[in-house]
């Protein structure tokens, strides 16, 4: 009970800013057929719900339900029970409680479907950590944490710093992709990471596409994935631990092809046509002014120009890895 009212405290501020954004993408029905709460208690139930829901969903990660339905459960639980989409309270608790004793409840209910949630800081910098898995390695999330405050404010000093300093990480059991990011949040798919225990610098390329907040209609989605990857490369703590390099060429390839292609061809780019091209790039992006002709303003030649340039010769490349092991 003493952790959950501390972390209520730790959100109250966070709280505020999401109730103030998304409070009414949230939507509450409460079935009382009985009559059991009066209005004043189905107000203060409402209140709390815009209060606290917003923010747990946003804690939450993966598709956490918008409509949620509220019912009087009085032998199922002795104050409140809540879950995404639904929460269950006992009318007998809940009559005359004042508000700020429904939203401790409230919150501590909705805290309880997480299996770990911490906050640390570090040098103006911080990290809300929720695991809805049981059986995450706590070596795994201590490493996860780690590697975002070795390597996210040198990515915010070197291409953002308006970045966020507060960043969220999320790991879900419902999400089967890799990682995803959104706003200040990463979302880690919890079967992937337990598959992949060392590939840690998914949190440097996520990390970037924090600091990236391009926004939508910067530029294509190829470029964006790219230039993530180039910075996994260059930034990226333990590469040769996850076993992630960057493919050999193939006739096959195309710039367009996303990820470690596209980041191999920006490191040829960079140590053979344009050193801080890159950079120079994302900051067109985040300010909408990226256009295909960025290209030949920056380099004297169109992009496929370049990349005819790298197929011919892909090999004039010297790439190093980091490796925690040797260090």
């Amino acid at each position: 009970m003493i952790l959950k009212r501390k972390i209520l405290m730790i959100l109250l501020a966070f709280t505020v800013n999401v109730y103030a954004q998304d409070n009414n993408r949230y939507q509450i029905n409460i079935e009382d057929p009985s009559n059991q709460l009066d209005a004043k208690t189905a107000s203060n139930l409402r209140t709390a719900f815009n209060e606290q829901y917003p923010t747990f969903a946003r804690l939450d990660g993966y598709r956490t339900k918008r409509n949620v339905t509220l019912q009087i459960a009085n032998s199922e639980t002795e104050s409140i029970k809540a879950k995404a989409g639904e929460i269950k309270v006992n009318s007998a608790w809940v009559k005359g409680k004042s508000l700020d004793k429904m939203n401790k409840e409230l919150w501590n209910a909705l805290a309880s479907n997480w299996s770990s949630f911490s906050k640390d800081k570090r040098k103006g910098y911080s990290l809300t950590f929720v695991s809805k898995d049981p059986n995450l390695d706590p070596v795994l999330r201590q490493k996860l944490i780690d590697t975002y405050f070795e390597v996210y404010p040198t990515l915010v000093k070197t291409f953002n710093d308006k970045s966020p300093k507060d960043v969220l990480f999320v790991v879900d059991t419902a999400y089967k992709a890799v990682a995803e990011a959104s706003g200040n949040r990463i979302l880690f798919s919890a079967g992937y990471m337990k598959a992949h225990p060392t590939d840690i610098d998914v949190v440097t390329h996520e990390g970037m596409h924090v600091v990236q907040g391009y926004g939508y209609g910067s530029g294509p989605v190829w470029l964006t994935e790219g230039i993530a990857d180039y910075v996994r490369y260059k930034y990226g703590v333990d590469n040769v631990g996850s076993k992630w390099s960057l493919p050999a060429f193939k006739e096959t390839q195309s710039y367009k092809n996303s990820y470690r292609i596209t980041a191999r061809f920006f490191v040829w780019l960079e140590q053979n046509v344009k050193p801080g091209l890159i950079a120079t790039l994302d900051q067109q992006l985040r300010a909408h002014q990226y256009t295909e002709q960025s290209w030949v303003n920056l380099t004297g030649k169109s992009l496929d120009q370049l990349w005819d340039d790298y197929a011919k010769n892909p090999n004039q490349v010297q790439l190093k890895y980091s490796d925690k092991t040797s260090k």
